[in-house]
């Protein structure tokens, strides 16, 4: 895939570091130490304004097929990314700090600019550790569609009331559907292989399944599916972005949130913002601030100071209260910690920290799904399993577009339609849907009926 990186510092060179060996990548910077250092056999380099028309025509733009502008200033990469889309790129991703370009009531810089996705390194990292707080067991977790649909994987037990009924009966709210199932072996008590879920599967006590839908009605029903238990007890360490945002999102419930900031004003400013959130000025990397806060009684830490040394020294003295604190079980407790060095990720489990989520590795995964074949945008497996997530243009000479979704003839139990995005709307199909071309759907489907389900929404397969 031919693919151009507009800004080579630290967010360009990872995606360039990454996508060089396999595809043809320029990348375009005016500094030109950095482009310099990235002056390889692997990839073609430009210096010059990421903004300037003569530069992005110098670099052979309109050959290009994915366009993503990361340099640190927000109106520099919408600005660059829209203009890239102008020019001939299919798919154009930008970088964004300021969450309020992220808000589409407010604006929709997309549709406005014609821009594919607004990727903030910010916000999925907080999403990334929302999920894991939220969720701590599961293991599937994916924001799919753009950003703005979810696909989380939970345990349902106990007298949850949709256990014993069908898929269909279960009263799954509006938006929402099950994508997948992960069931118990009734002889081994092992878990067994996900599969695709069909109308008819009727839900068992333990089963796992992975529900699809709008954001916010995901994370609802997931707040009703564990409504019993009491509320857990989360400290954020840094009003830093990622903090703001992991607090903000978890604000709603149901949790008890503490943030940790060590500049008195900021801390004050954060009091005033996040109105559910306990605010406490304090240094979190210090026994005595952690003290004070009885931190023994945290459920969840989650260091996100803004330098790793900071965060992995805070990491570390929770760790230890932890550990020395009578009637405290280390296992019911999780230490959480943001990591951007990779060489710091293989070590950070040695010093007593259960989870780490590194902005690079989230950033790359969010790219990794664009690259691909151009008819499907993207596609990601899902671990341990003969399945995986495809994001497909629907094409013009494509056979779905004569009926309606109920009505294709594909194999039952092999795909399911998860998203459908028409004139720039994302939300959950149903099954009297008509598709059109220049739609895009995104399935779960199995290694066995990949071919036949693209060529049903292109025409031509893979």
């Amino acid at each position: 895939m031919r693919i151009i990186i507009l800004g080579a510092g630290t967010v360009g060179s990872w995606v360039a570091e990454t996508f060089c060996k396999e595809h043809d990548v320029t990348v375009v910077d005016t500094d030109l130490e950095s482009i310099r250092e990235m002056d390889s056999s692997d990839v073609q380099v430009l210096e010059g304004s990421v903004c300037d028309p003569a530069v992005l025509f110098a670099s052979h733009i309109s050959n290009m097929e994915l366009c993503i502008a990361v340099t640190g200033d927000d109106a520099t990469n919408i600005l660059a990314a829209s203009m890239a889309k102008h020019m001939g790129v299919p798919t154009v991703i930008a970088r964004v700090q300021n969450p309020i370009l992220l808000d589409t009531t407010t604006f929709d810089c997309l549709e406005t600019f014609e821009i594919d996705r607004l990727i903030s390194l910010e916000a999925l990292t907080a999403e990334h550790l929302a999920t894991k707080i939220r969720t701590p067991t599961s293991e599937f977790i994916e924001h799919i569609a753009q950003g703005s649909i979810k696909a989380i994987e939970v345990e349902i037990s106990g007298k949850n009331k949709m256990i014993g009924k069908s898929i269909e009966e279960s009263g799954l709210p509006e938006g929402v559907h099950i994508g997948l199932i992960r069931r118990k072996n009734a002889e081994t008590g092992q878990r067994e292989d996900p599969r695709i879920a069909v109308a008819d599967d009727v839900l068992c006590d333990g089963d796992k399944i992975t529900l699809i839908g709008d954001d916010e009605r995901v994370d609802a029903l997931i707040d009703e599916i564990y409504k019993k238990r009491k509320n857990k007890h989360v400290v954020i360490a840094g009003g830093g972005r990622v903090g703001q945002c992991l607090a903000k999102i978890l604000e709603a419930g149901p949790f008890n949130v503490c943030l940790i900031e060590k500049n008195e004003a900021k801390a004050l400013e954060l009091a005033n913002k996040l109105s559910y959130v306990e605010v406490v000025h304090g240094d979190a990397t210090t026994n005595k601030t952690l003290q004070a806060l009885r931190i023994e009684t945290a459920d969840f830490f989650v260091a996100c100071i803004g330098d790793e040394e900071n965060n992995i020294m805070a990491c570390v003295e929770v760790d230890h209260i932890f550990n020395r604190t009578e009637n405290v079980v280390r296992e019911d407790r999780r230490v959480m910690c943001v990591i951007h060095r990779k060489d710091y990720s293989d070590i950070v489990k040695k010093l007593g920290i259960d989870e780490t989520v590194s902005p690079r590795t989230a950033m790359k995964d969010e790219v990794h799904k664009y690259v691909g074949d151009s008819a499907v945008r993207y596609s990601q497996r899902i671990s341990s399993s003969d399945i995986s997530v495809y994001e497909i243009l629907i094409e013009e000479d494509a056979p779905a577009i004569e009926h309606v979704l109920t009505n294709l003839d594909l194999p039952v139990g092999r795909w399911r339609a998860a998203t459908l995005t028409h004139n720039g709307t994302v939300r959950v199909p149903r099954p009297d849907d008509h598709f059109e071309a220049g739609d895009y759907i995104v399935a779960l489907i199995h290694d066995d009926a990949v071919d036949e389900v693209i060529k049903m929404f292109t025409g031509t397969g893979r």
